[in-house]
């Protein structure tokens, strides 16, 4: 939990807040790719990248 509060405070100091959306965008791919990891589903979430 440190991580993501040490990560607010560089993105609020450094007026970095264009960085957001790009992180929570890579968080979301992250996770759909692990969960569909095992599942049939998988090669088709694959084919969209």
């Amino acid at each position: 939990m440190s991580f993501l509060k040490e990560l607010w405070m560089f993105l609020k100091a450094r007026k970095k807040f264009w960085l957001l959306p790009l992180i929570v965008i890579f968080v979301m791919i992250g996770g759909l790719m692990i969960l569909t990891k095992g599942s049939a589903v998988a090669p088709f979430i694959y084919t969209l990248f």
